[in-house]
């Protein structure tokens, strides 16, 4: 068997591009693409993704080893799973990304970009996950895998595209096993591949942030024991692990910081954590014509980065809500 993670950032295509075993058949799709099926039938459908941006190493690495796993017959698969390492171009230069932010053009927003990889690559992204949902009975799932830019205090955490059906138990199940610290509820449409995926082809999805961006290598691969215990729960039809910490934690999103001048300000320390609490009152962000105070007791901070291109998200500010609020 192949291993995908190192034909990807080789650039190169498998001598065979499908086959199967006595348990499964498997598809290579194009660059960082592969689907596997059981041989047995199944109930749900899950796409796993990594590496929309390509410096985000650790969840491309922990799901690589979830599908070698899975080909050698050493994990069970009873899901159809579609597999998407996102930005093979960016992961090969080390880089977040190579021209534009790709988890920014989902939902047919890069055509909102000037024309390059990235925007060729969300495109076809979405074109994959529509031909992989678009018939499907089973239920659907996707998780997008992402690392953090910046330290975080609350360091693993999932973030909830807007929807106006509930969020799936089973997926919020899955999200506790895997003792994420924090869920970040999106209150508007965004740009997310998961977004996308929930939006437009009904899937239960969440984008996890999962530690911080470090090298290919360099990952401490045990500090994402729980969320990759839970992977494997997910493809192998194991229900999830009852949770050990202390309760998740349940965020809003009130506020997006848009950068929409060239004189944005974020009143901010550069190494200002993600989660950061913020006091009543305190002057965050200025720009002409704009400014943005805390408006509640308490907002946390998350995603602060004022050097984002005009139009573009330059944090977010959150409020703490009950669990409830998700169903």
């Amino acid at each position: 068997m192949f291993d995908l993670l190192a034909m990807t950032l080789a650039g190169e295509v498998p001598a065979a591009q499908q086959g199967e075993t006595a348990t499964l058949r498997w598809r290579w799709l194009g660059e960082g693409l592969l689907e596997i099926c059981p041989q047995q039938g199944y109930q749900q459908a899950v796409l796993l993704s990594a590496g929309i941006h390509g410096n985000e190493t650790a969840p491309i690495e922990l799901l690589n080893q979830l599908v070698s796993d899975v080909l050698r017959g050493v994990r069970t698969l009873t899901v159809r799973l579609l597999v998407v390492l996102g930005n093979p171009a960016a992961m090969r230069a080390d880089r977040r990304y190579l021209h534009a932010d790709m988890n920014r053009m989902f939902g047919g927003r890069y055509r909102d970009f000037p024309a390059s990889g990235e925007t060729a690559r969300a495109q076809q992204l979405e074109q994959l996950a529509t031909n992989f949902f678009q018939h499907e009975t089973a239920e659907r799932f996707h998780y997008d895998l992402h690392t953090a830019i910046r330290e975080s205090r609350l360091p693993r955490f999932g973030i909830l595209p807007f929807q106006t059906r509930s969020y799936h138990p089973q997926l919020l199940a899955r999200l506790d096993a895997a003792e994420l610290d924090a869920l970040v509820v999106h209150r508007a449409p965004g740009g997310t591949f998961s977004h996308f995926t929930s939006e437009h082809l009904a899937a239960a999805s969440c984008t996890l942030e999962l530690g911080k961006a470090r090298p290919f290598g360099q990952n401490d691969l045990a500090q994402f024991a729980a969320i990759n215990r839970a992977l494997q729960g997910l493809v192998s039809g194991e229900a999830p692990s009852p949770r050990q910490g202390p309760a998740i934690r349940v965020f809003r999103v009130e506020q997006s910081l848009i950068k929409r001048q060239q004189d944005f300000v974020l009143h901010l320390n550069d190494d200002t954590a993600n989660f950061t609490e913020l006091e009543q009152g305190r002057l965050i962000s200025e720009q002409s014509g704009e400014a943005y105070r805390v408006q509640h007791a308490k907002e946390w901070i998350l995603f602060p980065n004022p050097q984002v291109a005009l139009g573009l998200r330059a944090g977010m500010l959150l409020t703490e809500v009950e669990r409830s609020t998700l169903f």
